[in-house]
């Protein structure tokens, strides 16, 4: 299938630029960064821009800073490739290259970035979650401003976001983390490079008695999008690393307060009895990088 004819291709160097660009498409226009989900929705002809906004050459989209206050800024065209190995991110976000390392296949770690996915949201995908579970905060700017959100704020149902028309996603920012936190990641596919049916982010920070003072967790694969479980946090609040019970007491919570779905992929007791197992692990490794022991 080929896409519907676009009459304006723009690649602009700055974001002033590619601000201008958008606004002057109106709804007919689109940002296009990585390609890797848009381009199969513009073949099939489930989005139909008029006039495409390509990012590539935008530098200040680009790389990964650490600024004054400690936080971790990532710009939306970082590609996953790049965080895999990203040092700044440490334990505390290690979880981001956990994702990172699996995100589809080859190509798409080569050319996908965390911005496109993050403002596609889709159903199936590792980086809404991770944005969730550690507490990220996206940047935008459009031609009348600019604000910023919270992942909770930012991320809604399926293809949903917060983002407006005309929005562009300029950066994520990880907070400058507590001592001794470690956060981990992990999905369960089909397929090693598959979408997956559901993953799993924990991340944790503990006192110097190794006992667990503040808690995210969110999982991904969930038919009302990456969604958090207030019940797991709270009751890992006040766990201790390796206390196996409460941490699967935890996740035994998170079942009971998410809902879950069947479909061609699994039905919703299995993604419930992943829940439980791949978010027990997941809470396990946060706490092992937390301590220091994993």
């Amino acid at each position: 299938m080929y896409p519907a004819p676009i009459d304006h291709y723009d690649r602009p160097g700055t974001i002033e630029e590619a601000v201008a660009a958008i606004a002057a498409g109106g709804d007919a226009a689109l940002f296009l960064a990585g390609g890797q989900s848009v381009m199969q929705a513009m073949k099939s002809r489930l989005l139909q821009p008029s006039r495409l906004v390509d990012l590539q050459a935008v530098a200040a989209l680009k790389g990964v800073r650490t600024d004054a206050d400690g936080s971790v800024v990532i710009g939306a065209m970082t590609r996953y490739v790049e965080l895999t190995a990203e040092s700044r991110l440490g334990s505390a976000y290690a979880a981001l290259s956990d994702a990172a390392a699996h995100v589809g296949d080859r190509q798409v770690r080569n050319r996908g970035t965390i911005g496109g996915s993050l403002c596609w949201n889709y159903i199936a995908a590792c980086m809404p979650a991770v944005a969730l579970g550690l507490g990220a905060a996206l940047h935008l700017v459009s031609a009348e401003g600019s604000r910023t959100l919270s992942a909770d704020d930012f991320l809604r149902g399926p293809l949903e976001t917060a983002k407006k028309d005309g929005e562009l996603l300029v950066s994520v920012a990880l907070p400058r983390p507590p001592p001794r936190t470690g956060s981990a990641y992990r999905k369960w596919a089909l397929l090693s490079d598959g979408l997956p049916v559901i993953g799993a982010c924990v991340l944790v920070s503990t006192d110097a008695a190794g006992i667990c003072s503040t808690a995210r967790v969110a999982f991904g694969g969930l038919a009302s999008g990456p969604r958090r479980s207030h019940r797991a946090e709270g009751l890992l609040h006040g766990s201790r690393s390796g206390d196996v019970e409460r941490i699967e007491a935890a996740m035994a919570a998170a079942v009971e307060e998410l809902e879950t779905q069947s479909d061609l992929w699994a039905d919703a007791d299995y993604r419930k009895q992943l829940i439980r197992t791949l978010g027990s692990e997941v809470a396990g490794s946060a706490f092992g990088r937390a301590t220091g022991e994993g």
